[in-house]
């Protein structure tokens, strides 16, 4: 078993954004990950699920104990209650619950809200300092707004997957959910970015974030090579169209590196490396732009070198020289590595729904003075009903029986299943 740190920081650092609180009425995958690294940092995090079913994300991908794993790492460090927002009593208890709220997260399809009497003009008139964070697929305005929207559209519309793949393949969407997961960073930093400025006028306003527009930006120069020079990016594998080498060679024991030789000091020394210095020398080599011209001869030329070594006797020779490569991990190397180790970028947390110790990516980033830090694992489905509907906002238990709501949610799936 690898040695993962476990959580625990020092409770007389104030986090960075202790104090703010974040009313998350949202489901699924960007909008609560939006949420998530605002409570990694300290932000007092009250996600509203609809009672006995709950976000999305508890029935997706893989369970245990008919615990889904996923929704752990996505509402860590949040209070969970429930509420049916379609009800009268769903919706007043949101606009109570705005009335000290820093920010509102939400991604019901463009329109929901407005239906539903819980508007941005209803809960600001409530609270004017309210940031009302709305990430659809398609955005609050143009002609798709009232789509509906998901990731994987994103990834299509945005251009990712056209250049995704091998050229003689068809296009690939990508393994894991890239679109939602980078527009949680793009809402969680246009969140801070907004709250700040609140802090100047006293104001709030809405963050309008549709999710293929983060994905846009981050796909690099395309836009402004078609713009100049009406070049459309096409599909070239593991291949980038503005430096070469850059792909996955196979090693002498059929394991992978990943090389990349994005400055000409570096590709000196990853010829030097696997001995084949004349590399340097060939015209056809000898600068970038010319390497990004017989990308492919050079590939070949680095496969045959690369398979007269095992990969991780090719690696040390490689930190030895300078070079640049890297091991094409699994998440089973990725918890065994030292240096993940050592720089705590997994962490074990005591999960009582399940049991026992639950292992998850850390929080991103390190603070000298003020570091982030992972409450806990995302909470049972209601687990804070009690304490925020009757203990914060004063209703009755009979009230809450009449509107539907359980007072504690389930029980712990590792009591239930005793």
């Amino acid at each position: 078993m690898s040695e993962i740190k476990a959580a625990g920081g020092n409770p007389d650092v104030v986090k960075p954004l202790a104090g703010f609180k974040i009313l998350d009425i949202s489901n699924f995958l960007a909008a609560p990950m939006c949420s998530m690294f605002l409570a990694d940092f300290g932000a007092d995090v009250l996600k509203v699920e609809r009672p006995e079913h709950g976000d999305e994300v508890r029935h997706w991908g893989e369970n245990r104990d008919g615990v889904g794993l996923y929704y752990k790492v996505l509402n860590r460090g949040k209070r969970s209650i429930t509420l049916d927002l379609r009800t009268p009593f769903g919706a007043e208890t949101v606009k109570r619950l705005v009335r000290d709220a820093d920010v509102i997260v939400e991604n019901y399809r463009t329109g929901t809200l407005e239906k539903w009497g819980l508007g941005y003009d209803v809960l600001s008139a409530i609270n004017p300092r309210l940031v009302m964070v709305r990430v659809t697929g398609w955005g609050q305005t143009g002609p798709h707004s009232p789509r509906p929207g998901f990731g994987t559209l994103a990834e299509a519309y945005a251009g990712f997957v056209a250049i995704n793949g091998e050229p003689d393949r068809p296009p690939l969407l990508p393994g894991f959910g890239l679109a939602d997961s980078t527009t949680g960073l793009m809402a969680a930093f246009l969140t801070v970015t907004a709250l700040h400025e609140a802090k100047r006028s006293g104001r709030g306003q809405v963050i309008d974030l549709a999710i293929y527009e983060t994905l846009l930006t981050l796909l690099g120069p395309q836009v402004v090579n078609y713009d100049q020079l009406g070049l459309v990016q096409q599909r070239s594998g593991s291949r980038l169209p503005f430096t070469a080498p850059r792909n996955t060679y196979r090693t002498k024991d059929g394991q992978y590196v990943a090389i990349a030789g994005s400055a000409q000091s570096t590709f000196v020394r990853i010829c030097a490396a696997l001995g084949v210095p004349a590399l340097v020398e060939d015209s056809r080599f000898a600068t970038n732009r010319a390497r990004l011209v017989n990308a492919a001869v050079l590939d070949e030329h680095l496969q045959a070198a690369i398979e007269r070594f095992d990969r991780d006797d090719l690696l040390s020779t490689f930190i030895e020289i300078g070079a640049t490569a890297a091991p094409v991990n699994t998440v089973a190397d990725i918890v065994d590595d030292p240096h993940v180790q050592a720089r705590e970028n997994i962490v074990s947390l005591d999960d009582p729904e399940l049991g026992g110790q639950l292992r998850m990516q850390n929080v991103v980033g390190k603070f000298s003075r003020t570091p982030g830090e992972i409450a806990a694992p995302g909470p049972r489905l209601g687990e804070h009903n009690r304490a925020v509907l009757v203990g914060q906002l004063g209703y009755t238990e009979a009230e809450l029986a009449e509107a539907g709501i359980a007072l504690d949610g389930p029980a712990p799936a590792a009591e239930a299943a005793q």
